[in-house]
């Protein structure tokens, strides 16, 4: 074998492994460039899914500051409910004081003091009720189970079924709640 032929020889093998090891870079290149996209793809729906956790995440922040600020105006309203509804048998028995006055037969004179100052009295009652949003439960509209409690049902000729007959005890409602129904009672 002559010296040109082997030098000949050895640059077509050197070619050879040349682009064998081209072609091997270019399958690696290939194989890179497909694991990039499946992670750039698996990177891609891991950010949407964040992105999803935080936006729900935010949402629910959100109705939870709603509903605590719901709850603290709520508070703040119905604060002096209790303290309402301990007030009621207070102003309940003045107005029965009233009601007993006019049956005595004492001197007129201090039984119309006396009614003057428990009816300046009840009306003081009245004023802070409702300054604080507490009202009589109006029966003017006829019975309603939500808003009046039927203590017992009587005969009637002047009073349709159902109608309110007598009323025992007044009801009270602070703002939309009730603090007390009323006790009634109903014809039969």
């Amino acid at each position: 074998m002559s010296k040109k032929h082997h030098k000949h020889k050895h640059k077509h093998e050197h070619e050879k492994e040349k682009k064998q090891e081209e072609k091997e870079e270019e399958t690696q290149t290939q194989e890179n460039q497909k694991d990039y996209e499946k992670e750039i793809e698996e990177l891609k729906a891991k950010v949407a899914e964040l992105e999803d956790k935080y936006l729900r995440a935010n949402a629910e922040f959100e109705n939870f500051k709603k509903r605590m600020e719901r709850e603290k105006a709520e508070a703040v309203a119905y604060a002096h409910e209790e303290f309402a509804r301990d007030l009621l048998p207070a102003i309940d028995s003045l107005e029965l004081a009233i009601n007993s006055l006019n049956e005595i037969d004492a001197e007129k004179e201090i039984v119309d003091k006396m009614k003057e100052g428990i009816n300046l009295t009840i009306e003081q009652f009245k004023k802070a009720f409702e300054k604080h949003g507490i009202k009589v439960i109006d029966i003017d509209e006829g019975f309603n189970p939500h808003f009046h409690e039927a203590v017992m049902q009587v005969d009637s000729d002047q009073h349709n079924k159902g109608d309110i007959v007598q009323v025992f005890q007044k009801g009270y409602m602070i703002k939309d709640r009730i603090l007390r129904p009323t006790m009634v009672s109903i014809a039969k």
